[in-house]
């Protein structure tokens, strides 16, 4: 018996009056009298295929219209035409096989789930409509990410998981624990908070190229924007400046969200079926140019809401690192559009950003975007030996944990920018999901470390 899948009945490469057989999971079965329907999805596509089974031709009727939701199933029927149903496309059953039968404790039924239910099985939760789209989406953006840069021309490396620093500098590293008596590693080992400081190496060689992988923080916070283990995207090239970087951020965000857009349109409608907005979302962040805003102009406009008590934290000054509620405030508020904040005071950024020729600011930017606020952090990074030394001291950083870095400097070093972009934060903007812990298959967070 040679099996077929839904996506290929569904999109009509099989013509009608064939006669297949598929295999898949029974999503719905429902039983009126002498006719009944099992709604099966093999995953191959987003939507189910409708089977209809009748008592009279199929000879064990009253056992297929028992199989419970979850069952696994093969089925042989012929293809037909159902212009009185909303799905037109259907299989006449002629034959039902239970392949695995699904428990009756199964524990998702016919009927709305909550997303915290379903974080706590989130070794089924993929068999949900909800979460076959939101992975689906996710698979397409990885794909339209790595086409993005093989299309223009980065090198793809694979940045080390396991490091001997910290590259943000802010010491929120899981630390790998070692036999004291017989360490493994000549150094303390941490799993990585991101893959930048090896991209840079890289992009001394190569030009463009980028890293795209998991990355992690000990950060022992519970709000629906971070977790312990999650997924980064960060392309390095060199002999650019900053406002370059920014041009090439708002053509890579426009160009991967056009292209997940258009070629998974089935599960974006489920969404947007939902939340009606998301399409006018989607459509300003392909067409709207992305706003450019100084941190200090920022500052201004937030000082000024502030006088109005628009913020839990009203206390706005120059130095400030904006909480959420702020970036919200301009993306949604001001500019109802992407914005791309740029030149911080430096005392709030990484040891490796440029510093800027006021010797108060750095070279960086933040892409801010409605209902979420960063989902991008880059900059162009300090060329000077001497200066980024020199932050180094001052940010007391062990030098000596990443002298390789600093030592690019000294040779041929002229210039870098960069960015990372929090794979998950984008998921959650363009779904616009409440949690960030719906945005990837098994969540790791802080208390937390089930699957």
């Amino acid at each position: 018996m040679t099996f077929v899948f839904i996506k290929d009945i569904l999109h009509e490469s099989i013509k009608l009056g064939e006669k297949v057989s598929v295999r898949g999971w029974v999503k719905f079965n429902r039983v009126s009298g002498k006719i009944a329907f099992i709604e099966l999805n093999d995953g191959s596509c987003f939507n189910n295929l409708q089977i209809v089974y009748k008592k009279e031709s199929l000879t064990n009727f009253d056992e297929a219209a028992k199989l419970r939701t979850g069952s696994a199933v093969a089925i042989t029927g012929t293809v037909n035409k159902n212009n009185k149903s909303t799905q037109a496309i259907e299989l006449l059953a002629e034959r039902i096989e239970l392949l695995k039968d699904s428990a009756e404790d199964y524990p998702l039924q016919t009927k709305q789930h909550s997303m915290e239910f379903l974080r706590d099985i989130a070794h089924l939760r993929p068999r949900t409509s909800t979460f076959n789209a939101i992975m689906s989406i996710r698979s397409h953006l990885a794909y339209a990410i790595h086409k993005f840069f093989n299309d223009n021309g980065f090198i793809w490396f694979a940045a080390p998981i396991i490091t001997s620093n910290d590259a943000e500098g802010a010491g929120e590293n899981f630390v790998i624990e070692q036999d004291s008596q017989k360490p493994f590693f000549d150094k303390q080992a941490k799993l990585t908070v991101s893959g930048q400081l090896n991209a840079e190496a890289y992009a001394q060689a190569f030009q463009k190229v980028y890293t795209f992988g998991p990355t992690f923080r000990a950060e022992r916070s519970h709000t629906n924007r971070h977790l312990a283990e999650f997924w980064m995207v960060e392309p390095e090239i060199a002999f650019i400046n900053l406002e370059q970087l920014m041009q090439i951020i708002e053509i890579f965000v426009k160009t991967i969200i056009k292209n997940v857009y258009f070629n998974a349109k089935n599960q974006f409608d489920f969404f947007i079926n939902q939340k009606p907005y998301l399409k006018d979302r989607i459509s300003d962040l392909i067409n709207k140019p992305f706003i450019r805003l100084d941190y200090a102009k920022a500052i201004e406009l937030l000082k000024e809401a502030a006088e109005q008590k628009k913020f839990e934290d009203n206390d706005i000054f120059f130095g400030k690192d904006l909480a959420s509620e702020h970036e919200r405030y301009l993306c949604e508020q001001v500019y109802n559009a992407p914005v791309f904040l740029y030149n911080f005071p430096k005392d709030i950024k990484a040891f490796y950003m440029k510093q800027n020729p006021d010797n108060l600011t750095v070279a960086a930017t933040d892409l801010l975007v409605p209902g979420v606020g960063e989902i991008i952090g880059g900059s162009a990074r300090e060329d000077d030996y001497e200066k980024l030394i020199n932050r180094v001291k001052e940010m007391n950083i062990d030098a000596q944990s990443i002298q390789w870095y600093l030592d690019l400097r000294k040779y041929g070093y002229y210039s870098s920018a960069g960015f990372g972009l929090g794979f998950e934060r984008l998921i959650m903007y363009i779904l616009d999901l409440e949690n960030i812990r719906d945005a990837i298959p098994f969540p790791r967070y802080n208390g937390k470390l089930s699957f």
